[in-house]
């Protein structure tokens, strides 16, 4: 148990120290955390102490996880249902070129550049399709841009790509059985009954039980996710459709969804971004540095001319044109998952991995940097209003808890 509490408090350390950075750069925390992951694994690797933050390790797996599946439930749950609606064509245009385009280009680039097997430039135009809703929704809440219809329209495309990832990852290699059924239809009737039932717990005893909503959020986060698990899927996948049928009554409840927020980034967010760097195996990259250049060109390219010219039929603004397309180039939980799928099943070799893991983060890295120091379309962040921070303060509340 001690050595637990030191490993611990090592990656609560680097997450401060990212928070400071983070600050002082003005650069999403998501990016530095990333970026702060790579250099702590590359220090301790140089040092011999490779096992100081068991980065493997079942318990920080989990808390990794867990910060991926609620971070992604919180993503769902700030959709408008009405904007979702009205902007239904825009986002499943860019959230389908947003899959086609990466999934084709660089599997294209795997097999006649690289001289990848079938097997491994399909697997790789699969884990560089994606876009990172983690990524892309931690920027947009350190932005304000989570409140606003540009936002959300973002965010709703980014679930259209990472659909497209799910399904082309099972028809590829994952034989449809009866525990995909079973998944299909026990999530289709858990989501059907979670309204209803979060209203009634609500309605009786959301404010007379400690958290009781919170628990029961968890509670069928971590169930979905355990039963996608069985089935071949992936947790996060449920966790985003939840949010989603949950996002009517979590509007109206803003400060028990800035609760939820405040445990997610404050503690579970930071083991997931902080892994996924130290995931980059460096002395891969520096042997090999031109397959690592290719690959991150590949989905980054292809992202860019696949997206930009249909993002300029809905976006006329330049800055909004190129901000939505650098976002939706960004990559990291699927694309990790699908990676790490991929060498478990013989798919692709260990130095394979290595390649498309760093090509993954490395586009959750770079689009993300460009965008934030160019092209933030200012005119659409909300205007603050100093009415509601004086009520939060009078009340003894605050934005980060």
């Amino acid at each position: 148990m001690e050595s637990i509490f030191l490993t611990a408090t090592l990656w609560l350390a680097l997450a401060v120290v990212s928070a400071l950075f983070a600050s002082s750069l003005c650069l999403s925390i998501a990016l530095v955390e990333i970026c702060v992951g790579v250099a702590a694994a590359a220090a301790t690797g140089f040092f011999g102490l490779g096992d100081l933050l068991a980065a493997n390790s079942e318990w920080v797996r989990f808390l990794a996880a867990s910060g991926a599946v609620v971070l992604t439930f919180l993503a769902g749950a700030e959709l408008d249902p009405e904007i979702v609606r009205k902007k239904l064509t825009e986002v499943s245009v860019v959230g389908l070129v947003g899959f086609f385009a990466p999934f084709l280009g660089c599997a294209a680039v795997a097999y006649y550049l690289l001289g990848w097997d079938t097997n491994a430039s399909w697997l790789c135009g699969v884990a560089l399709s994606t876009t990172s809703m983690a990524v892309v929704y931690a920027v947009m809440l350190e932005t304000g841009f989570n409140k606003t219809e540009f936002g959300k329209g973002i965010l709703a495309s980014c679930f259209i790509t990472d659909l497209g990832t799910v399904i082309a990852l099972g028809l590829l290699f994952a034989p449809f059985t009866y525990k995909t059924l079973v998944f299909i239809v026990g999530s289709a009737a858990a989501l059907v009954a979670l309204p209803s039932i979060t209203a009634w717990l609500t309605r009786h005893y959301a404010y007379r039980t400690a958290a009781i909503r919170t628990k029961w959020v968890m509670l069928t986060l971590f169930g979905l996710g355990a039963l996608a698990l069985w089935s071949g899927s992936e947790a996060v996948l449920p966790a985003y459709l939840a949010g989603m049928v949950l996002a009517g009554s979590a509007a109206r409840d803003a400060h028990w969804i800035r609760r939820l927020r405040t445990l997610t980034v404050g503690f579970l967010t930071p083991f997931y971004f902080l892994r996924a760097g130290t995931l980059v195996s460096l002395p891969a990259l520096l042997a090999a540095p031109l397959v690592f250049l290719a690959l991150l060109m590949g989905k980054v390219a292809s992202k860019i001319f696949g997206l930009y010219p249909f993002i300029s039929l809905f976006r006329q603004d330049r800055n909004e044109r190129w901000y939505y397309t650098l976002l939706m180039s960004t990559g990291l939980t699927f694309g990790t998952i699908s990676s790490l799928y991929g060498l478990a099943h013989g798919l692709v070799t260990q130095e394979q991995y290595s390649f498309l893991v760093a090509a993954v983060i490395s586009s959750a890295v770079v689009p993300t940097l460009i965008a934030g120091l160019f092209f933030v379309p200012t005119h659409l962040l909300p205007k603050p209003n100093y009415g509601e921070k004086a009520v939060r303060r009078i009340n003894g509340l605050s934005d980060e808890g």
